[in-house]
């Protein structure tokens, strides 16, 4: 009778155990997240949002964070070398997200690169957010309108000149099932001809996006100190 009674315990506590363990792994479900840095930055800018997001039951492997672009900010664009660490990043996280989506969040040029490469991936389906911070979605003054553009690959063909061939590209393209901007008016980049508006709407703004945020920080601190708002955001 001892050892029926054991035996049946013992049953009760496994189908217990694997409930639990299914539960536990149901939650651990989550979209992957891929950040992705400005123009001559760094995976470390995102330290802020990456200690974010593990504090809140995210694991490294769920997060990307690729590393593109020279150290030399004029140089980079959005054609060639600088797409391909973007690019094997999101298709990455796509292909081991076990939802089958990912969020994406990007800063400054890192906004408009991201945005590239969902588009040509065919992939806007498989993003759920998209968070958009201190890009310039709409061009940047200081690059010139093209084709009176500044002669930089910054500000070329494939580049951030106002109504540049690839912006032109990217403006009204759906890149996610939800997108969001962060901005501000003192953004010193975006901002740095004294003018943050293209066509009287701030260039940091997304097309069709669901949302838009300001802050009175500067380029960088957009970045760092709005981690609390880019992880509400992407939940």
């Amino acid at each position: 009778m001892k050892n029926l009674l054991t035996s049946k315990l013992s049953k009760v506590l496994c189908a217990l155990t694997l409930t639990v363990v299914q539960t536990a792994a149901y939650a651990a479900c989550i979209d992957n997240v891929v950040l992705v840095h400005g123009n001559a930055g760094s995976p470390s800018d995102w330290d802020n949002t990456y200690d974010k997001l593990i504090t809140n039951g995210y694991q490294s492997s769920n997060i990307y964070r690729p590393s593109w672009g020279s150290s030399f900010a004029s140089n980079n664009n959005h054609s060639g070398s600088e797409e391909t660490p973007v690019k094997n990043a999101i298709s990455s996280a796509i292909a081991n997200s076990c939802t089958g989506k990912v969020d994406i969040i990007g800063h400054s040029m890192g906004v408009t690169l991201a945005a590239q490469q969902v588009i040509k991936l065919n992939k806007s389906s498989n993003v759920d957010a998209f968070v958009g911070i201190a890009g310039a979605y709409r061009g940047l003054w200081t690059c010139g309108a093209y084709p009176w553009n500044v002669f930089t690959p910054t500000c070329g063909v494939n580049g951030l000149s106002v109504s540049s061939p690839f912006l032109d590209w990217l403006s009204g393209k759906t890149i996610a099932n939800r997108v969001y901007s962060i901005k501000s008016w003192s953004d010193q980049i975006v901002c740095g001809s004294g003018v943050c508006t293209v066509g009287g709407i701030h260039s940091s703004q997304i097309s069709n996006e669901d949302a838009s945020y300001t802050y009175v920080l500067g380029h960088f601190g957009l970045q760092t100190y709005t981690a609390d708002k880019q992880f509400d955001l992407i939940n």
